[in-house]
């Protein structure tokens, strides 16, 4: 898959983390997409690197939610502290 049908994953991975994610969030839809994109790039491609999945598997869909959460989680962890 390339940059653009990831970045497009990271879109929809982006709104089903936020719709994951317990708690209270105020961040706006367009931080929540790109933490999102960013979320899915990072597991797309980290996992790639280190060997978890190939290209195309759902398990690469899977870690791209699981990535976006755990950016969503640090970003309120460091948002609060502000």
């Amino acid at each position: 898959m390339g940059i653009i049908g990831t970045i497009i994953i990271g879109f929809i991975v982006g709104l089903l983390a936020r719709f994951l994610k317990p708690g209270d969030d105020s961040m706006g839809f367009i931080m929540t997409v790109l933490l999102g994109i960013g979320g899915s790039l990072l597991a797309t491609y980290g996992g790639q690197a280190l060997g978890i999945y190939q290209a195309g598997q759902a398990a690469g869909f899977l870690g791209a939610l699981v990535g976006a959460i755990v950016l969503l989680v640090i970003y309120g962890m460091i948002s609060k502290k502000s």
